[in-house]
């Protein structure tokens, strides 16, 4: 490696860093996203600079389809389609490991013995890695996409067939290891991966998809840091600890928010969320747009919480105008965010800056949760298990446990929903039913316009 590659790769690592630490923060996060994206444009540039790299036209070639590819799909992409095309392009970094790998062992260069027998465990985990990301990923994405059912797959025995699968693997890399790297050995583990993969995640129940969506960019960091020692690049190293680590951090801090055991999400043994709704929770009370905007006109104190219905219905730009509008009132008007709110961690936080909400009123959970008992309204707009009682009176829910928005502490409390149906859980939601809570039905942004127009009259 030449000097100018070596302190080029330092400093996309270096990018790459702040980047990383831009992104933790709604006011910092496009400065990260641009730190982001010079670091990678100086990791490219180097590499194809680089002497030891061959081929350079087809390397060319195929940063070219694949920019040509990235754009247009970036273009047509939905906000709320952002959790499945993550997913899928986690596929990708984990197919890439493995042709990476099987690339590794047909090419290798003759090396000391102690170093060859090291290269073919970096070949052998790197492809293992990689197997399970690519399948579990592209299973998140049906999920997700509508294309797989939601529901957790129950098989007989599944935890007895997952530790026997990662068993096998462990026997064959013994004996791949052995036998001086047999390509046989090297594709009967790939075939055993790729199922392992399939099976972690269709175990895994849909409304636990973030956590795992997030689980699986871990993997792609290490699988990249695999593929990084295969080819004995060290900026592809530093660059996949870095993502397999946050990613295991922001699992371990979603599984936190969900009161899952951080273990079990990295061995498939939770989801089982799918539980039958209940038909009926009894009576609910119904309000009219223009008596949720005379509830809001009279109130001092009012906190909105969105969920995935709001994003679904892209109604956070009238939402936005309804806060503009109560706040040159003098109304405290704030919004409460869950840690898992939508399908993708930090998913409402950008739906509300693309709308231009001030983010010095975009709090988290555990920042807002002592204030609803003062609070007049809140608006539960799209939101369902984030805001369920259940999660704290019921020891039998699903979702018991898991930490969630006590926005029935309120003095009034306005569900907006299609329908009474249970949320992507599958749990009735006794909120809905409570008689300080009223609903109004319909399209989440026709419903809000509707109110907008009300306040604005």
């Amino acid at each position: 490696m030449t000097g100018f590659t070596t302190v080029a790769y330092i400093a996309a690592a270096v990018l790459f860093i702040l980047s990383l630490a831009g992104l933790s923060k709604q006011e910092s996060a496009k400065r990260g996203n641009l730190f982001g994206i010079i670091g990678m444009s100086i990791a490219l540039v180097a590499t194809l600079f680089n002497s030891e790299v061959h081929g350079k036209f087809w390397l060319l070639l195929a940063m070219a389809i694949g920019a040509v590819i990235g754009l247009q799909r970036a273009k047509k992409v939905e906000m709320t389609g952002m959790p499945q095309l993550i997913a899928l392009l986690h596929s990708f970094v984990g197919l890439a490991a493995v042709f990476v790998g099987y690339n590794s062992l047909l090419l290798h260069a003759d090396l000391p013995a102690e170093m060859h027998t090291i290269h073919l465990a970096e070949v052998f985990l790197g492809v293992f890695i990689g197997a399970i990301t690519f399948t579990g990923s592209l299973v998140a994405w049906g999920k997700l996409e509508g294309k797989v059912k939601s529901a957790a797959l129950v098989l007989p025995h599944k935890h007895k067939w997952n530790i026997a699968a990662v068993a096998v693997s462990f026997l064959l890399m013994l004996i791949f290891i052995a036998k001086d790297g047999s390509m046989f050995l090297l594709i009967l583990m790939t075939l055993i991966a790729f199922a392992f993969g399939w099976h972690l995640v269709m175990s895994i129940g849909g409304a636990d998809m973030p956590v795992v969506v997030s689980m699986l960019n871990s993997y792609s960091g290490w699988a990249a840091a695999a593929a990084g020692f295969m080819l004995n690049n060290d900026l592809l190293i530093v660059t996949g600890a870095l993502v397999g680590s946050s990613g295991a951090i922001l699992s371990y801090i979603m599984c936190k928010a969900m009161n899952r055991s951080f273990l079990s999400v990295i061995l498939g043994g939770f989801g089982n969320t799918a539980a039958a709704a209940e038909e009926s929770g009894g009576e609910y009370r119904e309000w009219t747009v223009e008596e949720v905007a005379e509830a809001l006109n009279e109130a001092d104190s009012i906190i909105i919480t969105p969920g995935y219905g709001m994003a679904v219905a892209q109604a956070q730009y009238p939402v936005a105008e309804i806060t503009r509008i109560l706040r040159a009132k003098g109304k405290n008007v704030r919004f409460g965010i869950h840690p898992v709110a939508g399908r993708l961690p930090g998913h409402m936080n950008v739906l509300l800056a693309e709308a231009k909400v001030p983010y010095d009123i975009v709090l988290e959970m555990e920042e807002i949760n002592e204030d609803f008992p003062d609070t007049d309204v809140v608006l539960v707009i799209g939101a369902n298990d984030t805001v369920n009682p259940s999660a704290q009176t019921d020891p039998n829910s699903p979702i018991a446990g898991m930490p969630v928005l006590e926005v029935w502490k309120a003095r009034q409390v306005v569900g907006f929903k299609r329908s009474m149906n249970a949320g992507y859980a599958g749990v009735q939601n006794p909120l809905f039913f409570n008689e300080n809570t009223f609903m109004c039905f319909g399209d989440a942004k026709t419903t809000v316009e509707g109110i907008l127009r009300a306040l604005q009259n």
